[in-house]
Protein backbone atom coordinates (compact mmCIF):
# COMPACT_ATOMS: atom_id res chain seq x y z
CA UNK A 1 0.00 0.00 0.00
CA UNK A 2 0.95 3.62 -0.61
CA UNK A 3 1.43 6.12 1.88
CA UNK A 4 -0.36 9.61 0.93
CA UNK A 5 1.22 13.10 1.65
CA UNK A 6 -1.72 14.56 1.78
CA UNK A 7 -3.10 12.79 4.45
CA UNK A 8 -5.08 15.15 7.01
CA UNK A 9 -3.26 14.33 9.79
CA UNK A 10 0.24 13.91 8.46
CA UNK A 11 1.29 16.31 11.61
CA UNK A 12 -0.43 15.04 14.78
CA UNK A 13 -1.82 18.56 15.32
CA UNK A 14 -0.79 21.69 14.94
CA UNK A 15 0.03 25.57 16.58
CA UNK A 16 -0.53 28.81 16.65
CA UNK A 17 2.45 29.29 13.83
CA UNK A 18 1.83 26.09 11.46
CA UNK A 19 -1.77 25.84 10.88
CA UNK A 20 -2.03 27.14 7.37
CA UNK A 21 -0.55 23.38 6.17
CA UNK A 22 -3.16 21.40 7.19
CA UNK A 23 -4.03 19.97 4.07
CA UNK A 24 -8.51 20.39 3.36
CA UNK A 25 -10.66 18.57 1.62
CA UNK A 26 -12.06 20.21 -1.70
CA UNK A 27 -13.25 19.67 -4.37
CA UNK A 28 -15.37 17.34 -4.26
CA UNK A 29 -18.10 15.88 -1.70
CA UNK A 30 -16.36 13.30 1.03
CA UNK A 31 -17.22 9.81 0.30
CA UNK A 32 -16.17 6.84 3.39
CA UNK A 33 -13.20 6.22 1.52
CA UNK A 34 -11.99 9.81 1.86
CA UNK A 35 -12.43 9.30 5.58
CA UNK A 36 -10.91 6.03 5.89
CA UNK A 37 -7.94 7.12 3.46
CA UNK A 38 -7.73 9.64 6.33
CA UNK A 39 -8.32 12.59 3.67
CA UNK A 40 -11.86 13.78 4.89
CA UNK A 41 -13.01 14.47 8.45
CA UNK A 42 -16.67 12.76 7.82
CA UNK A 43 -18.62 11.61 4.92
CA UNK A 44 -22.37 11.53 5.14
CA UNK A 45 -24.66 9.33 2.89
CA UNK A 46 -28.12 9.67 4.21
CA UNK A 47 -28.48 13.09 2.93
CA UNK A 48 -29.64 14.48 -0.43
CA UNK A 49 -28.32 17.27 -2.44
CA UNK A 50 -24.60 17.29 -0.95
CA UNK A 51 -22.77 20.88 -1.77
CA UNK A 52 -19.24 22.15 -1.26
CA UNK A 53 -19.58 25.49 0.87
CA UNK A 54 -17.42 28.16 -0.64
CA UNK A 55 -15.45 29.15 2.05
CA UNK A 56 -11.42 29.25 1.99
CA UNK A 57 -9.62 25.99 3.93
CA UNK A 58 -7.76 25.50 6.19
CA UNK A 59 -9.76 28.37 8.30
CA UNK A 60 -9.10 28.85 11.70
CA UNK A 61 -12.13 29.06 14.20
CA UNK A 62 -13.59 29.06 17.48
CA UNK A 63 -15.47 25.43 17.95
CA UNK A 64 -18.41 25.92 20.89
CA UNK A 65 -19.03 22.58 21.71
CA UNK A 66 -20.40 21.00 25.26
CA UNK A 67 -17.36 21.27 27.28
CA UNK A 68 -17.29 25.83 25.87
CA UNK A 69 -14.74 26.95 23.22
CA UNK A 70 -12.43 25.22 21.54
CA UNK A 71 -9.33 26.31 19.04
CA UNK A 72 -9.63 24.34 15.54
CA UNK A 73 -8.99 24.89 11.61
CA UNK A 74 -11.85 23.99 9.75
CA UNK A 75 -10.60 21.76 6.46
CA UNK A 76 -13.52 20.30 5.01
CA UNK A 77 -16.77 22.51 4.64
CA UNK A 78 -19.99 20.82 2.91
CA UNK A 79 -23.76 21.63 3.02
CA UNK A 80 -26.31 18.68 3.23
CA UNK A 81 -30.26 18.57 3.00
CA UNK A 82 -31.68 16.36 5.59
CA UNK A 83 -34.84 14.12 4.89
CA UNK A 84 -36.99 16.92 5.98
CA UNK A 85 -35.55 19.24 3.88
CA UNK A 86 -33.29 21.18 6.22
CA UNK A 87 -29.93 22.10 5.22
CA UNK A 88 -27.31 21.76 7.23
CA UNK A 89 -23.82 23.18 6.61
CA UNK A 90 -21.46 20.80 8.08
CA UNK A 91 -17.45 21.18 8.81
CA UNK A 92 -14.29 18.99 9.42
CA UNK A 93 -12.05 19.98 12.20
CA UNK A 94 -8.66 19.84 13.00
CA UNK A 95 -7.96 19.80 16.59
CA UNK A 96 -4.90 21.71 17.87
CA UNK A 97 -3.68 17.71 19.50
CA UNK A 98 -4.34 16.30 16.18
CA UNK A 99 -7.68 14.81 16.62
CA UNK A 100 -10.69 15.57 14.69
CA UNK A 101 -14.22 17.08 14.67
CA UNK A 102 -17.30 17.72 13.25
CA UNK A 103 -19.42 20.99 13.74
CA UNK A 104 -22.07 22.51 12.18
CA UNK A 105 -21.17 26.04 10.66
CA UNK A 106 -23.32 27.62 13.33
CA UNK A 107 -21.61 26.36 16.17
CA UNK A 108 -18.08 28.01 15.51
CA UNK A 109 -17.10 31.37 14.75
CA UNK A 110 -14.61 31.90 11.81
CA UNK A 111 -11.32 33.96 12.61
CA UNK A 112 -8.03 34.74 11.54
CA UNK A 113 -4.37 33.23 13.28
CA UNK A 114 -4.61 36.69 14.95
CA UNK A 115 -7.06 36.33 16.80
CA UNK A 116 -6.01 36.54 20.20
CA UNK A 117 -8.41 34.20 22.13
CA UNK A 118 -8.10 31.50 19.26
CA UNK A 119 -4.38 31.79 19.80
CA UNK A 120 -4.82 31.44 24.04
CA UNK A 121 -7.63 28.14 22.96
CA UNK A 122 -4.26 26.66 20.50
CA UNK A 123 -1.91 27.54 23.51
CA UNK A 124 -3.75 25.90 26.22
CA UNK A 125 -4.84 22.96 24.13
CA UNK A 126 -1.10 22.08 22.91
CA UNK A 127 0.38 22.99 26.74
CA UNK A 128 3.31 24.70 27.50
CA UNK A 129 6.36 24.29 25.06
CA UNK A 130 8.47 22.66 27.44
CA UNK A 131 9.80 24.61 29.91
CA UNK A 132 11.21 22.35 31.91
CA UNK A 133 13.25 23.88 34.50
Amino acid sequence: MTQHDDDLDDSGGFDVDDWSRLKPFTGRIAALDDVRARHAVFALDDTENPSLIDMDLPQPVIWWDDDGEQAAVAVQAEAHVSADGETMEVLGLILPDGGSAVALLEDVDLVDDTDPVWRELVENAIGPADDED
